[in-house]
């Protein structure tokens, strides 16, 4: 019998229980051996839930335990998840957890923990809920050198822009419903400004380069600025604005970024709507895949929390998840970065026109019938550091969308 404590008895908590007894005969089939929750371990007091009989608010009854062999952290948060999970595992257990925040912070130190006491730090669950990223990437797709990885990475923000472009929304109004549908927190702040995905992209670059990412260094924008004119604009180009988050190596270098990016309809994520999530693959060999499906919610997010329990029962004593380095990836700086880029300017186009073509050089316009005061136009290819340069010059400009292809 293998014994498990989960740390947390929330949304996901509260899944990987309900997981558990659906599939428990499968899942102890599959990790040939069974699975046990002798721990659960939360602040709160649950009244007539089954879970009581195995309730405890005390963590130091699980570090000091000997038979639990296994945690699960999805409490969420950096503290005291990390200290948790870091003593967990140096007491010889096993850590497997959904909380991207913990990962894109201490990934690398715990990792290296796990590795120097025979355990595993699993985290499949971090990056994609329910979609099966990272276990394909570092097992399924090892013959590959990893060239790019890009991705709609938020559920709430691809609702988002998903109810702005096809009902024409206001982006308070959808922010509203999104929280009445509870997809947004009250402080949807990790959400709306690209914190989440900026996150969960460190992790997938860590990962395809070997090396650790600084999440703190990628530049990310949110869909804060996004608005149902944007949405005018994107429609009339036959075109979408997704929150993308995107890792491309560039040699030994690593361009990753998070902000909306206007994408054509020939782009495989371009129909990636509502609250799904997918992430889109490009390796030097496999050439392109994408992976598709629900990218958070109690379920699907406790479901892929399971596969790594089940994997940890298989490998007790042995590490499998040595994913990446303490060395320091190179990221490209932004400012080195190239795009063809989107610009709302305020002024009709036969007044602008000639100021235009004479900084920007080949440029397309587009205009918006309903739109009379203001017209909207796409560069060439420029880096970011030039481009700002160029549209210094034009105060008029309301601002500025990347486009991606």
């Amino acid at each position: 019998m293998a014994n498990i404590a989960i740390m947390g008895y929330g949304t996901v908590g509260s899944g990987v229980v309900d997981v558990l007894r659906i599939n428990q005969a499968l899942i102890n089939q599959r990790a040939e051996e069974e699975i046990n929750i002798k721990y659960v371990l939360d602040l709160r007091e649950f009244p007539g839930d089954p879970v009581e009989q195995v309730l405890i608010h005390d963590f130091e009854q699980i570090v000091n335990d000997p038979e639990v062999e296994i945690v699960v952290e999805v409490m969420g948060g950096i503290e005291p998840a990390y200290t948790f999970v870091k003593r967990c595992l140096l007491a010889g257990k096993s850590a497997v957890t959904s909380n991207k925040a913990l990962v894109a912070s201490h990934g690398t130190e715990l990792l290296s923990i796990a590795k120097e006491q025979k355990v595993n730090f699993l985290f499949e669950a971090s990056v994609g809920g329910g979609i099966p990223i990272i276990r394909n990437l570092k097992e399924c797709l090892t013959a590959d050198r990893i060239e790019e990885v890009t991705g709609i990475l938020n559920g709430t923000t691809n609702y988002m822009m998903t109810k702005m472009f096809y009902d024409g929304a206001d982006y308070e109004e959808v922010l509203k419903e999104a929280q009445d549908k509870g997809y947004a927190e009250s402080n949807p702040e990790a959400d709306v400004e690209g914190q989440d995905a900026c996150r969960k992209i460190a992790i997938l670059s860590s990962i395809i380069t070997g090396k650790e990412v600084d999440f703190e260094e990628i530049h990310t924008e949110g869909i804060t600025k996004i608005t149902k004119e944007d949405m005018m604009y994107a429609k009339e180009m036959r075109m979408t604005i997704k929150l993308l988050a995107s890792a491309k190596r560039q040699n030994d270098q690593v361009c990753a970024m998070v902000s909306p990016v206007l994408l054509g309809q020939e782009h495989p994520l371009y129909s990636v709507n509502d609250v799904f999530n997918a992430i889109f693959v490009r390796g030097n060999v496999l050439g392109d895949a994408m992976f598709y499906g629900s990218g958070a919610g109690k379920l699907p997010t406790a479901s892929a929390v399971m596969v790594d329990v089940i994997e940890a029962v298989k490998h007790k004593s042995e590490n499998i998840m040595a994913v990446w380095t303490e060395e320091q990836a190179q990221l490209i700086p932004r400012s080195d970065t190239t795009k063809r880029y989107f610009v709302r300017i305020k002024g009709k186009q036969e007044e602008l026109q000639e100021r235009l073509i004479r900084e920007f050089g080949k440029i397309t316009f587009v205009t918006v019938q309903s739109l009379t005061e203001e017209c909207g136009f796409i560069t060439e290819e420029l880096s970011e550091i030039m481009f700002e340069r160029k549209a210094t010059k034009f105060p008029e400009i309301i601002h500025m969308i990347r486009v991606e292809g």
